[in-house]
């Protein structure tokens, strides 16, 4: 499934939480993008990060990319090493997060998931991010 359809707009509440509406439904996120509640989930949900990521489009590419996220982390609770994604989704690529989505954070957010601990992306060139041991 190819989702580019929807419509985002941010209300601030208290906290500096935000709701993204998308589809007639209302989403919790906080103010770095993060989903309040992972349990919430879905496909059009994802669509609505997306877009609040700057993303307009998730072809089938990205959706198995994100959809390969939030499986892995519900089994080990971590976030995955980035070739192994690639792998797992059958791309040829290592970097298929980075050629996706550029920041593999963008993913994690779109993919629902909580903010990882200690996980920090560094780019050199906006292009290509990679993580950070040093933060």
């Amino acid at each position: 499934m190819v989702c580019n359809e929807g419509v985002v707009k941010h209300i601030h509440v208290e906290g500096a939480m935000t709701l993204v509406t998308s589809n007639n439904s209302k989403i919790v996120v906080d103010e770095e993008g993060f989903l309040a509640d992972s349990q919430v989930w879905d496909e059009d949900v994802a669509h609505a990060l997306a877009k609040n990521e700057g993303i307009e489009t998730l072809n089938e590419a990205k959706m198995d990319i994100i959809r390969f996220m939030r499986q892995y982390y519900f089994k080990h609770q971590t976030f995955p090493i980035l070739g192994n994604v690639c792998k797992s989704v059958g791309q040829k690529r290592k970097n298929c997060v980075n050629m996706e989505f550029v920041d593999p954070m963008k993913a994690w957010k779109i993919a629902g998931l909580p903010k990882p601990p200690n996980i920090f992306f560094t780019s050199f060139d906006g292009k290509k991010y990679i993580a950070n041991p040093f933060y």
